[in-house]
């Protein structure tokens, strides 16, 4: 076997949720999903789908009318994206694998921008890239800021590719339209590519005129060294399901096709009919969670910020609450008591980087906000027995 996937940390979130799975006592807010089903309608053309027969490989880059209801969708929200530059992968994971195996070669500088998803800085490593973290810095208030000076100066013509994840898991930060703009411009002046994870875009507090946070679709050209990625799981509900896409220069396309079926050969056609309706349907879905997500994001940060030695801000895109509680410098360690000592389950900060260290994720995406109450009072009650 490879040293460097020896080499590779398994997930602490993982090593939090199965020291309480199966345990009915636990409320688990570690992983970072919706506890709602995907909508009946959805389900059903997955359903009628299989019904009919549609059980067979598709084309590589994806049901040509899932293509267009992707651009017609994205083009509400960003103008024009043409068919030509959209590929349907399986998963928002797998959309970023596949990116960066089009782009990445063994050697290569990949420069993160952290905390982040674990998968981001573990992918390039897979690779054999080698990967340069540059990290968001913690605010007194509970928020995290971007030094630009220090990102700049980090990405240079040595850097193949900068990843960015905004609106960010687990910090909640995003990127205003002039810190996109100043990375663009940088970033074509070094030939360096972007890769953007705005699989949150949707999942955004804050007054837009598209209903979404800032993109780099939104001011790129469709030629620029950018590529996109984009998910079904968080805006649809459909975490289970599989189902993201690709926004990339048309050149690209052709060769992101062949990366598809060395992987996973295509995504499957029942799949791939859910996510059309979703699609076509999506002012009775997106709309409802995001209103949803704001009324328990707006429920759990008052009360987190209500207890004793916790620091946390109001997120403002994303789905998660990241606090850090003064005097519990081992996120990890503080994680799994939680769960023996009080049965609750969150996502250790160290997860996301070592920055984060002695911070923990809280995912409110919770269809009861009593539950998410109850998981505050037993915070709180076991803080008061330390």
């Amino acid at each position: 076997m490879r040293q460097i996937i020896q080499n590779l940390e398994e997930s602490k979130i993982r090593e939090v949720a199965n020291a309480g799975m199966g345990r009915a006592d636990v409320l688990a807010f570690w992983f970072g999903e919706s506890d709602e089903v995907t909508p009946e309608f959805i389900r059903q053309a997955a359903v009628d789908s299989i019904q009919r027969g549609e059980t067979f490989y598709s084309h590589n880059l994806g049901l040509p009318e899932l293509r267009v209801a992707i651009s017609d969708y994205m083009g509400a929200l960003h103008g024009p994206i043409a068919f030509e530059r959209l590929a349907v992968t399986s998963g928002g994971v797998n959309a970023l694998m596949i990116a960066m195996q089009a782009l990445v070669d063994a050697g290569d500088e990949v420069v993160v921008v952290t905390p982040v998803w674990p998968n981001l800085t573990a992918q390039p490593v897979i690779l054999g890239a080698r990967l340069v973290c540059v990290p968001l810095q913690a605010q007194a208030s509970g928020a995290w800021q971007l030094d630009m000076d220090a990102l700049l100066a980090r990405i240079t013509a040595n850097t193949k590719l900068l990843v960015l994840n905004a609106p960010n898991n687990p910090t909640g930060w995003t990127l205003s339209r002039a810190e996109q703009q100043t990375l663009l411009d940088h970033c074509r002046n070094t030939g360096t590519w972007i890769l953007a994870d705005e699989v949150y875009e949707r999942l955004y507090y804050e007054p837009s005129s598209n209903g979404c946070a800032p993109s780099f679709l939104d001011i790129a050209d469709a030629d620029d060294r950018l590529v996109v990625v984009h998910s079904f799981s968080k805006s649809f509900l459909m975490t289970g399901w599989r189902l993201g896409w690709l926004v990339m220069p048309s050149s690209l396309t052709p060769h992101v096709g062949k990366l598809i079926e060395f992987n996973t050969s295509c995504v499957s056609v029942f799949t791939q009919r859910a996510g059309i309706v979703a699609l076509q349907r999506t002012g009775e879905v997106t709309p409802q969670v995001v209103a949803h997500l704001k009324r328990c994001r707006d429920t759990l940060v008052p009360l987190l910020r209500a207890l004793s030695g916790v620091q946390v801000a109001m997120p403002s895109g994303g789905m998660y609450a990241f606090f850090k509680l003064d005097g519990f410098d081992d996120s990890l360690d503080t994680a799994k008591r939680l769960v023996l000592e009080a049965g609750l389950g969150l996502a250790p900060g160290n997860a996301f980087a070592s920055e984060a260290q002695g911070w923990l994720r809280w995912c409110f995406a919770s269809h009861d906000p009593q539950r998410t109450a109850l998981g505050v009072q037993r915070l709180q009650a076991w803080l008061g027995q330390r």
